[in-house]
């Protein structure tokens, strides 16, 4: 058993481990399930991170953020969650053979970028080959050579984004080819637009774009807008109402339809950031906090620390 809490936070990203500092300053109990999938952990550093002038890896954010939360009281377990139930009083949340009875739920699982099915995919994130956000990091890949990949329908808003950061820009459809109007368009804005094709490969610290007729192109840089996979699946049946984008809808206390369940980070937002994540997180847990019955503090405390 794993016990009772105030909240149980179900993912340890930025997002979620935020909300474990909030509400162990807060004084409450609460759990934090990490799987240890956080998107957060790709990135090779981030600069727009607030706070760090010199960018931060990923894996070295989440630790920090790690043991922030812990300090202030809040457990940390390393357990992929694996059911959510709602009970009189609250919630129930089932992961690695374990549950917690808590009365609020704040869900922060994120998203799971679809990567290109490559077992090079990880060692080119890592030197920046590939980059998943352009967003985050396309100041960092400015003035390179740079192509993203998607669908065919979803490249030409893509293009004139990352047109504004460099003058070498390619368009490679994924699953047929760009509409003539489209790709007239691109080549107008000075992007070069790639018949439907390929094979995508990795030499070193760059990607190489092998197209159907046998030409290389070689990339600095490639941006792959091939979706996410959502990680909703724990109220996937809840009859929760989607976003446009099948995001989870909550409303400015980042709760959803559900009374007593929140929703933060990459699982709500469009604008999938740290900073718009760690906000939500705080909106969420204060929420939750002032909603919780109100425990005073005894004097023996006080007694205690003077």
């Amino acid at each position: 058993m794993g016990g009772r809490v105030d909240v149980a936070v179900i993912g340890g990203g930025p997002a979620g481990l935020t909300a474990g500092v909030y509400l162990g300053r807060f004084l409450r109990s609460v759990v934090v399930l990490d799987a240890g999938s956080s998107r957060a952990r790709y990135i090779p550093a981030s600069h727009n991170c607030p706070g760090f002038p010199h960018g931060i890896a990923g894996e070295e954010l989440l630790e920090r953020l790690r043991e922030q939360a812990e300090e202030f009281g809040a457990t940390l377990v390393r357990a992929r969650a694996d059911g959510l139930e709602h009970v009189d009083g609250g919630f129930e949340v089932a992961a690695s053979g374990k549950t917690w009875r808590a009365m609020k739920v704040i869900l922060a699982t994120g998203l799971a970028d679809r990567l290109p099915d490559e077992p090079w995919a990880e060692e080119a994130i890592a030197c920046g080959a590939l980059r998943l956000c352009a967003v985050c990091d396309a100041f960092e890949a400015r003035d390179g050579r740079i192509a993203l990949m998607g669908p065919a329908d979803s490249l030409a808003g893509h293009a004139r984004f990352l047109r504004g950061y460099t003058g070498r820009l390619a368009a490679i459809p994924t699953d047929r080819d760009i509409d003539p109007a489209a790709a007239d368009e691109m080549r107008a804005l000075g992007v070069e637009a790639f018949s439907h094709g390929g094979t995508l490969g990795f030499v070193g610290r760059r990607c190489q774009w092998r197209a159907a007729d046998g030409s290389i192109s070689e990339f600095d840089t490639v941006y792959p807008y091939l979706g996410y996979e959502g990680r909703n699946a724990l109220v996937a049946d809840w009859g929760l109402e989607p976003g446009e984008e099948g995001e989870l809808k909550v409303d400015r206390y980042q709760q959803t339809a559900r009374p007593g369940l929140y929703a933060i980070g990459d699982v709500v937002s469009g604008l999938n950031q740290i900073s718009v994540a760690v906000g939500q997180a705080a909106v969420a847990a204060t929420h939750a906090h002032n909603s919780l019955p109100l425990v005073p503090r005894d004097r023996a405390h006080a007694d205690a620390s003077g």
